[in-house]
């Protein structure tokens, strides 16, 4: 199974994920602080 996203930052404190291998999705848009919770409920760290 291949699982890839992109994350791009959209100023301080938004940003996009998408698909990419289905880039014609339209991207989700997050907080800063909906992202970080996110990937901490994964048990991950952010990324920055």
């Amino acid at each position: 199974m291949n699982n890839c996203v992109e994350t791009a930052a959209l100023g301080r404190d938004r940003l996009t994920v998408r698909d990419s291998k289905d880039t014609d999705l339209p991207p989700l848009r997050f907080s800063a602080t909906a992202w970080t919770s996110f990937v901490a409920g994964l048990g991950g760290s952010p990324v920055s």
